[in-house]
């Protein structure tokens, strides 16, 4: 049995191994996690001598086989779960991050197969995220660009956003913007502001936020602000 911090690190790892290369540096797991760098070198010798990462010194860590599947176990479970509270709760898609960080840990594989039932087996969560299937084969995550690396007169069809902030998804949702709407690039500020046109209203966002969002290129039959999550 693993505890639940020990899960939250291996879903950590997962994520922060698809931003970028491997291995992850536990200095990139501190602050994912907002924890110290100690705290972080004690787990990760945990997690190190139950097999579920390789530690290289002084360059970082990766998933084993076994670390990975525990995570892609978790992440499918996080994602499930603010589908569900979305879909049949009425959660606003803001409020389901931190919920669905509580229960991923504790649901049943029985309870897991009847809410991706219910959910008719769902292929992304509210935000754009790829469910993992139930046979734990790791998604595709890295679908699509980043919105801050546009420039202006793109079109483009919104993919993702992160969920980890609510004020931001909040902010977000306000705006227009989620997955499945079309934007239009119109300005990119020298100092990182990303302006973008959302039906007929304008939208400015600040580089953080825009390279939280991740886009693909619209198509010229799909309509500017037309679709959603």
């Amino acid at each position: 049995m693993l505890s639940d911090v020990m899960e939250d690190y291996l879903k950590a790892i997962y994520y922060l191994e698809r931003e970028g290369d491997a291995p992850v540096g536990t200095s990139r797991i501190a602050e994912y996690l907002e924890v110290t760098s100690p705290t972080v070198t004690s787990m990760v010798e945990s997690l190190a001598d139950r097999g579920f990462i390789e530690r290289e010194k002084y360059k970082g860590v990766e998933l084993t086989d076994e670390g990975e599947t525990v995570a892609v176990e978790v992440v499918r479970h996080h994602r499930l779960l603010e589908a569900y509270l979305t879909e049949h709760l009425d959660y606003d898609w803001s409020e389901v991050h931190e919920e669905a960080d509580a229960l991923e840990h504790h649901i049943s594989e029985e309870f897991e197969r009847r809410v991706a039932e219910a959910l008719g087996d769902p292929e992304v969560d509210p935000h754009g995220d790829p469910i993992p299937g139930a046979d734990l084969t790791p998604p595709d995550e890295g679908v699509g660009t980043r919105l801050s690396e546009h420039g202006s007169g793109d079109r483009v069809r919104v993919e993702r956003v992160s969920d980890r902030d609510a004020e931001e998804l909040a902010y977000l949702q306000d705006a227009g913007i989620a997955p499945g709407i079309v934007l239009e690039v119109t300005d990119v500020a020298p100092f990182g502001m990303v302006t973008v046109a959302v039906g007929d209203e304008e939208q400015s966002l600040p580089e953080t936020v825009a390279r939280s969002i991740r886009v693909t290129t619209a198509t010229g039959s799909e309509d500017r602000a037309v679709g959603g999550a």
